[in-house]
């Protein structure tokens, strides 16, 4: 039975119906010496109690997205193929502009939590060795007649550990947000993608390539690129592709977009942080080679040229708000930092009502050409320098 399926929740329900009817029937009808009636009453009371942390449990996990499958939950799951060292860029001396394409079948998603149009696959990334499920998006433009020679651009979209790809679909609403923005050319018509970022069971990868362990950054910034752009019309390179993160998934995304500047231009972290060690369970944070330069501020500061990359960055004073002033004040033109305060604390809740300033500001990113010649009205002006 699926950890995240209604039938698991009903269950978990009618379960915990059956443990508080247990002391009410059988309280007084407990046979034996007082040591057996006090150890069964116990019993009881502790059933009672397990099964309703379940249904709290299940409750929050299906409206949060921390974990989407058994194996998740229990750190069970095997998505590494393989992790060979590929080197300084992560391309282990491949050249992909010689590799056949890597066309992926997509199906739609059965979670009705995630709304309409959201269709997956599992994809094996070819340079990377990592296997996963990524979820797509297409905004409405795309099966319009007027639009079927427009290559899209693409927002890349990471999220927290622990934590599913299918969180931004069913927990932040993205697409069920953006929809109708895109519709009246407040947002651009952007296809959507999230990849699973969840790769070592209770590990977080940081987003890192560690040889013999995982390559989740060569996973991410080349591998499902590849395989978007073989598949659907989207933009090919930086020009054409952004990130978009929160919690981990922001520090990810910051990292991402300042360390391969070829690959995106821009990115949005949401609570995010510069410092692995922030994220007890990343890898990163056990090693001071990879926790320095896994660090987006120490990459940013040691880059050969500043990075033609613009940062939208968002926080509470002690949850991503500092930190993304400190990127701010290292930062040199072309590299853009917008740092924007917020309150609520470190939730989805927060997370939630940003969707539309997020991509507001990333459509003034890319100067979209919006449906019907609408112009872009944006409430976020575009950063300086792209």
């Amino acid at each position: 039975m699926s950890l995240t399926g209604t039938p698991f929740f009903l269950a978990a329900i009618a379960v915990m119906g059956v443990a508080v009817l247990l002391p009410l029937l059988l309280w007084g009808r407990v046979a034996g010496p007082a040591a057996v009636r006090g150890a069964a009453r116990l019993a009881m009371v502790l059933f009672a109690q397990a099964t309703a942390v379940l249904v709290v449990f299940v409750a929050v996990n299906n409206s949060s997205g921390l974990y989407d499958s058994w194996a998740d939950l229990l750190g069970t799951g095997n998505h590494v193929v393989a992790a060979p060292d590929l080197g300084p860029d992560g391309l282990g001396g491949q050249q992909l502009a010689s590799e056949p394409h890597q066309r992926a079948v997509f199906k739609p998603v059965s979670d009705p939590r995630m709304g309409h149009g959201v269709r997956s696959t599992t994809l094996t990334g070819r340079v990377s060795g990592v296997r996963g499920e990524v979820y797509v998006w297409l905004p409405p433009e795309y099966s319009e007649p007027a639009y079927r020679h427009h290559a899209f651009p693409v927002v890349e979209l990471l999220s927290g550990f622990p934590g599913t790809a299918k969180a931004w679909f069913s927990s932040l609403g993205v697409q069920r947000q953006l929809a109708p923005l895109m519709e009246q050319g407040e947002v651009a018509p952007f296809i959507l993608v999230s990849p699973r970022t969840s790769l070592l069971g209770s590990q977080d990868t940081g987003c890192a390539n560690v040889s013999g362990v995982i390559n989740a950054d060569t996973w991410l910034s080349v591998d499902v690129p590849t395989m978007v752009t073989d598949t659907f019309r989207a933009k090919r390179g930086a020009a054409g592709w952004a990130l978009a993160g929160y919690s981990a998934g922001a520090h990810c995304a910051v990292k991402l977009a300042l360390a391969h500047p070829d690959r995106y231009r821009a990115a949005a972290g949401l609570s995010g942080y510069n410092d692995p060690a922030a994220e007890r369970a990343s890898i990163t944070a056990r090693d001071p080679g990879l926790r320095r330069t896994n660090n987006p501020l120490w990459i940013l500061r040691h880059a050969k040229t500043p990075p033609r990359v613009s940062l939208f960055l968002s926080g509470a004073p002690r949850d991503g708000y500092r930190d993304g002033l400190a990127l701010r004040a290292a930062a040199r033109p072309p590299t853009s930092v917008q740092v924007i305060p917020v309150t609520g604390g470190h939730s989805l809740a927060v997370w939630r009502k940003q969707v539309p300033d997020v991509f507001t500001w990333l459509s003034g990113q890319f100067r979209p050409r919006i449906r019907t010649g609408v112009p872009y009205t944006g409430r976020v002006a575009p950063a300086k320098g792209i």
